[in-house]
């Protein structure tokens, strides 16, 4: 295992209202103190369905949360206007962390691809595929600095980008209802695949993390796995990840998944 290092500088999540996105941002903002900045990215931030700003009063004190900004990640001109609100705050430094947490499953679904239907599968598709492709896209001028600023100030430090993998009972795949989901899923695989031969020569690591079965609104009641001890687990596999992780899946626990 490679020497952890400290999760510091600029860090956006996205899906950040709920769920796994939630909890990464309340252990981000728990650990890292004055080091790191966040920018938390969800679709309704002041909608009646986010916790968000409860945590942000208690965690305001410590001035880690720097914004929290409405984004939906399917809707490029809402991308567009976080990543300006992002570059305003933080100018020349870069971001150094973007963790694409945001998805969506169809629960009316049965999960049969016979009776999917096509506006079901390309929804998913959109939020769960195209749009960790758009973020990253329109985010890469500011992770590029990042990573440029890093290693011409010692050159051996290495800023992160990774997916977040959300919630499919990934090892037992074959079991799954969530016939659309599994599609998506090894469609973000691939994505991955691409993005870190792609964003190789600008010193970005991509990575794919996928969580465990996780008791959140989407992995259901039944799941074995709390957010906390799986965002837990994440934070410290991101924490160690370096150049031979480009590309590659891996769990929660930091296990490497074929597939």
């Amino acid at each position: 295992a490679n020497m952890p290092v400290e999760l510091k500088g600029n860090i956006l999540v996205t899906g950040a209202n709920r769920g796994l996105g939630l909890e990464l941002v309340k252990q981000l903002a728990e650990t890292t103190g004055q080091e790191a900045h966040i920018y938390a990215c969800s679709r309704e931030p002041e909608g009646s369905r986010t916790e968000f700003f409860d945590i942000q009063k208690t965690l305001v004190i410590m001035m880690c949360i720097s914004m929290h900004l409405p984004v939906d990640v399917a809707d490029e001109e809402s991308i567009s206007a976080a990543v300006q609100a992002v570059q305003d705050q933080i100018g020349d430094a870069g971001l150094n962390i973007l963790i694409n947490n945001a998805g969506i499953r169809k629960p009316a679904l049965s999960g049969a691809l016979s009776a999917t239907k096509k506006n079901d599968m390309m929804e998913v598709y959109e939020t769960n595929v195209v749009g960790p492709f758009t973020i990253a896209k329109m985010f890469l001028p500011l992770l590029k600095k990042a990573a440029q600023r890093d290693s011409s100030a010692k050159g051996s430090g290495m800023y992160l980008f990774f997916h977040v993998m959300l919630n499919v009972g990934y090892h037992h795949w074959e079991k799954t209802q969530w016939s659309e989901y599994i599609l998506m899923v090894s469609s973000l695989n691939m994505l991955t695949r691409c993005q870190a031969e792609d964003f190789k020569t600008h010193n970005i690591v991509v990575t794919a993390i996928h969580p465990g079965w996780v008791q959140t609104e989407m992995g259901g009641e039944n799941a074995p796995l709390t957010t906390v001890d799986s965002v837990l687990g994440m934070l410290s596999v991101i924490s160690s990840l370096s150049n031979k992780d480009r590309g590659m899946l891996l769990d929660w626990q930091g296990n490497t998944i074929p597939w």
